[in-house]
């Protein structure tokens, strides 16, 4: 591992400090009051994930699992579970190949430009999201324009602005009021002409009904496909973690409503509520592509579910499995 995957892991352990003590601090209490594995003690990891947001569902998936294991494969010594326990979470994750060159998401060959369509509600992290992105994928080496597409929002254009500016990215705008589609239309000719490799749409996170939004939202995917067939190729959605559940309901409206294509999940340094990752990643049928933890630039991670299971449960695989506190420095 180099120095700066090492550096974004404890960048990633560091913003799961939260979430891990919620989650896995208790289930370790737990585990260690126990010398012998039984249905009480599987009731009580039971109970420590469905309050740390990983969701009754998930939950219920990961106990079932663990009721397997343990009664085919005999598992008695309650210290296993520990093990067991991230081997179930690990399977969760295993559904989505996403395919990244570790800082971006990668463009799929002889396409360009790439269109993101960002959606999701007011105060979730929208416009930061979209600027952490640009900045990742300038910085990748490719040419990026950000669309203000998001007119009804009186400071949503200076925020963008200043976010383009930082991520050193053009940025497409109009008069605050003016049609969004519009916007999103405009944008998507300017990168055609300017040959730019990255389009991200930003898109407003409330009008007057939820009914309203969504039309808007439909309105702009109809307009950028005429200028581009399959555009947007992507339709992230952006969700706040500390929302806990509440993320995945808002999830299902939008994927509903215009079919998200990939999850961003803001804000998992500030909550103990991370576990909603995992809730995410098993209900729906929807990959996490990213995740933020930090407010710095450069604190908006690729997902890597590997990465992300490692920080939550403390440890680090390597070619021998050690722990973080080990191999990572600063952590």
């Amino acid at each position: 591992m180099g120095f700066l995957d090492k550096l974004k892991f404890s960048r990633l352990k560091e913003g799961l400090t939260k979430t891990r003590e919620s989650i896995i601090g208790k289930v370790t209490r737990v585990i260690t009051a126990k010398r012998k594995i039984d249905d009480e003690l599987l009731d009580d990891i039971e109970e420590v994930l469905i309050l740390g947001d990983v969701g009754v569902t998930t939950t219920g998936r990961i106990i079932e699992g663990l009721r397997e294991r343990v009664r085919r494969e005999r598992y008695e010594d309650a210290s296993e579970l520990h093990r067991l326990l991230r081997e179930e979470v690990s399977k969760l994750f295993r559904h989505h190949d996403i395919r990244t060159d570790g800082m971006t998401i990668e463009i799929p060959q002889g396409l360009s430009p790439y269109v993101i369509m960002v959606v999701g509600v007011n105060g979730v992290g929208k416009t930061t999201t979209i600027g952490k992105l640009a900045y990742n994928y300038r910085t990748a080496g490719r040419k990026v324009i950000i669309g203000a597409a998001d007119t009804f929002r009186a400071a949503a254009n200076e925020q963008l602005e200043v976010w383009a500016s930082r991520a050193e990215v053009d940025i497409i705008q109009q008069q605050h009021g003016s049609d969004p589609a519009a916007v999103a239309y405009d944008t998507v000719q300017s990168a055609l002409s300017r040959k730019a490799d990255v389009v991200i749409i930003d898109t407003a996170g409330r009008l007057h009904t939820k009914l309203n939004l969504m039309e808007e939202l439909k309105k702009i995917k109809r307009v950028m496909s005429k200028l581009l067939p399959d555009a947007p190729h992507e339709i992230l959605l952006v969700l706040d973690a500390t929302t806990g559940q509440n993320a995945i309901q808002q999830a299902r409206q939008f994927t509903d409503a215009v079919g998200v294509t990939g999850l961003a999940i803001t804000k998992l340094d500030g909550t103990a509520k991370g576990g909603v990752v995992i809730g995410i990643s098993s209900e729906l049928s929807i990959p996490v592509k990213y995740v933020g933890v930090g407010e710095k630039i450069d604190d908006l991670q690729v997902f890597d579910e590997d990465a992300f299971v490692q920080a939550l449960f403390g440890t680090l695989r390597t070619d021998d499995e050690v722990t973080v506190e080990e191999n990572v420095p600063g952590t």
